[in-house]
């Protein structure tokens, strides 16, 4: 079989030297080779290095691709997400742009349950395609893997609905899509009655069928209460599920130290955290999942990114694709907002937006860095500089995408 080689390249290697998140110094690290090269074989990465090609690693059927200085680095992951849904919002728009807040559009019956309502009426074919269209569309800006939550049906048959879809694309799919159990969105009905059914019958449920998959619960105000949420994690946490938490997007309820406390691999949001919070979440074993686009849809609110990464914390970047509060789908994007507003470095917002998001996915095995021996998960960039991802408001997108060692058209949608 015939190898893939990019020569010529300023390559970000992301090479990892200790196990789990970077953070701290090591987040500013990016691996740089100033000029070097990437053999591709068989889907995985076979050489990196400096300079020419070496003769070994060269052939006669070869496929050699002269990028030309430009940079050369790993394909993101968006480690949170709500890419399985039908319908749109667009009167919600109008709505906040005329000084509605979020959380009284939810009280009002819209919000997560108007697109609950488009979901459950949906047919798993119609779900599957849905997700298809939504990778499509991030595959465009260079998204390699995507976390894909549940919790638009708030219903046994719709959640489990939700996750049969998710699973057949994950099957099919040339990247890694990871599926995430979200009854806890929203209650749907008597808080008590409800929060009760989704521990004691939803959950067993969805593992029944899917085996310990990651179990995530949203604890807000005319959401999930701390008491409630913290029981669905210890029940997770028995079935062996690895535990995510929405936490502290609106108001900070206490339930930050809860998940932290059973271990959750990650908590997402943190926008109302104090600043004592933020240290602990620093302290703890937890990923921070920093979601931009929340703020920049909704009231222009930002977690503290920067006391995060100056207190040791390992922090990831995500889109939050969803469409309600973050209707975007682009990582550089992402990128070009952490930079701006959770005050990080260049380097910083890279290795949040690759590393550190396969991390958060227990992916960093075989993704989330070049390195020998990895999946050959990569994007060459229009540009010989890498500050330009957050120089630039979301305009750098790849000229080629490589999954698996496969070269994608990205100047399609539809690739």
């Amino acid at each position: 079989m015939s190898k893939l080689i990019l020569c010529n390249a300023r390559i970000l290697t992301l090479a990892q030297h200790a196990a789990g998140p970077r953070r701290g110094e090591a987040m500013r690290e990016l691996g740089v080779i100033e000029r070097g090269f990437v053999v591709m074989q068989r889907g995985l990465i076979e050489a990196v290095g400096s300079g020419e090609v070496p003769p070994e690693h060269e052939g006669a059927q070869d496929d050699i691709v002269d990028v030309e200085g430009r940079v050369v680095m790993p394909a993101f992951t968006d480690c949170h997400t709500h890419a399985c849904f039908v319908g749109e919002r667009y009167d919600e728009t109008a709505m906040r742009l005329a000084g509605t807040d979020y959380l009284s559009i939810l009280a009002a019956g819209g919000g997560i349950m108007s697109t609950v309502r488009a979901v459950r009426g949906a047919t798993h074919d119609q779900l599957v395609e849905s997700i298809r269209t939504h990778l499509r569309q991030m595959r465009t800006t260079g998204t390699a893997h995507v976390e894909i939550k549940s919790g638009y049906g708030l219903e046994r048959a719709a959640e489990l609905k939700m996750l049969a879809a998710i699973a057949e694309v994950a099957q099919h799919d040339l990247g890694f899509i990871a599926g995430t159990f979200l009854g806890a969105h929203a209650i749907d009905g008597p808080e008590d009655a409800y929060t009760t059914a989704v521990i004691d019958e939803m959950l067993p449920a969805v593992v029944a069928r899917h085996g310990p998959i990651a179990c995530d619960v949203y604890c807000e105000k005319s959401a999930w209460p701390r008491d409630a949420a913290r029981r669905l994690f210890e029940r997770a946490k028995t079935l062996g599920c690895p535990l995510r938490a929405h936490v502290d997007q609106f108001n900070e309820l206490g339930f930050l130290d809860d998940a932290l406390a059973l271990g959750a691999r990650t908590v997402d949001h943190l926008e109302a955290s104090s600043d004592a919070a933020l240290s602990r979440v620093a302290q703890s074993s937890a990923i921070a999942v920093l979601l931009p686009g929340c703020g920049l849809t909704l009231d222009l609110r930002f977690a503290n990114g920067r006391a995060l990464l100056d207190a040791g914390a390992g922090v990831a970047i995500a889109t939050n694709f969803n469409p309600g509060s973050s209707p975007m789908t682009s990582m550089p994007l992402t990128i070009a907002l952490a930079a701006r507003f959770y005050r990080m470095t260049h380097a910083e917002a890279i290795n949040a937006a690759c590393w550190n998001s396969a991390c958060a996915l227990g992916l960093e095995k075989k993704t989330g860095s070049i390195e020998v021996g990895k999946r050959a998960d990569l994007i060459v960039l229009p540009t010989t500089d890498e500050r330009a991802l957050a120089y630039e408001w979301g305009a750098v997108t790849p000229i080629s995408t490589y999954l698996g060692g496969e070269l994608l058209d990205c100047s399609d949608i539809w690739c």
